[in-house]
């Protein structure tokens, strides 16, 4: 599926390669191992992420995997010029649906009792008491040789025409979302290994606080652009604070790469969120499972409309 050996490897792109083989990733980067739960709310604190591994067992993965493998080839045979929808190659899968989530899907749905997410999200808010946003992620493929600007995933809201999806607001223009507790935290699982050269997540550490303005392209020094979360292994996971600046890299591999997600918001903290699970689908939940996503159920008497879409309403 879109391999390395397209006309997109032009000499430049072979250039690039090597480039990031040498010197792609955090340096000193910590992969947890799903035992350090206390360590990894200390990381989570400092930097705004945390990577800890075998998340997921080899059978979980090989699902995720194959459940991941499905839904590309829905989104790409919309897309023949692989235009994507987050950047050329580079695709939402919440903004590839009709219901901005995939949580239609057992393969994300496999993943809401999770233990080590559980147990370390939990330590974040303090609280059982999180809801599900979404179920969500994203995939660049093979052929993604820029990069995409830093951003965050959450700001203050402005108004309802520019923040439709945004909630927090101080009249007194005091605080901003980045003074609060983490309200936000995504769990980015990976189906696959991520490597130096396909397409990492670069996290710039510590900047979930910043009221810095985030440097665009232009702006951005080298180090930024090569501080990726890689390499890191298949069946991992990579928890995030949405506040702290990040963006998608290159992917000069010949393997798509996948970050599936999910998406929590803290017990005190609330944004709009739309349907993804129908009634049915729902009841078939873990009592816990059905309390976290109780706001992304449909009304038993409403047909949820899901599928493919290169722009989700």
């Amino acid at each position: 599926m879109d391999g390395a050996q397209g006309s997109w490897v032009t000499p430049e792109v072979l250039a690039q390669r090597a480039y990031l083989e040498a010197n792609n990733g955090i340096k000193g980067l910590e992969i947890l191992t799903p035992a350090d739960t206390r360590h990894a709310l200390e990381l989570f604190r400092r930097d705004g992420f945390v990577v800890i591994a075998d998340a997921l067992d080899s059978e979980q993965t090989e699902i995720l995997a194959r459940g991941v493998d499905e839904v590309v080839d829905e989104i790409l045979a919309l897309d023949g010029d692989r235009a994507g929808n987050r950047g050329s190659h580079r695709y939402s899968f919440g903004g590839s649906s009709l219901t901005r989530s995939q949580l239609h899907r057992p393969e994300w749905r496999m993943l809401l009792d999770n233990p080590v997410v559980t147990e370390v999200v939990t330590a974040i808010f303090q609280s059982e008491d999180y809801v599900l946003r979404a179920a969500s992620g994203d995939f660049c493929l093979p052929g993604a040789v820029g990069y995409q600007p830093l951003h965050s995933d959450v700001r203050d809201w402005r108004d309802n025409a520019t923040t439709p999806f945004s909630a927090f607001h101080d009249p007194r223009r005091q605080l901003t979302i980045r003074d609060l507790p983490c309200p936000y935290v995504c769990a980015n699982f990976l189906p696959q290994a991520v490597t130096r050269l396909n397409g990492p997540t670069r996290q710039i550490p510590g900047t979930q606080h910043s009221r810095t303005p985030i440097p665009t392209l232009d702006q951005e020094p080298e180090w930024m652009r090569l501080s990726t979360v890689c390499p890191a292994p298949a069946g991992g996971v990579m928890i995030r604070d949405v506040r702290a600046w990040h963006g998608g890299t290159p992917n000069v591999s010949d393997q798509v790469r996948s970050i599936p997600n999910l998406e929590f918001y803290a017990p005190w903290f609330r944004e709009p969120i739309v349907p993804g699970i129908t009634y049915a689908d729902y009841k078939t939940l873990s009592e816990r499972a059905q309390r976290m996503v109780r706001h992304c159920v449909a009304d038993s008497s409403e047909t949820l409309v899901t599928g493919a879409t290169m722009r989700a309403p």
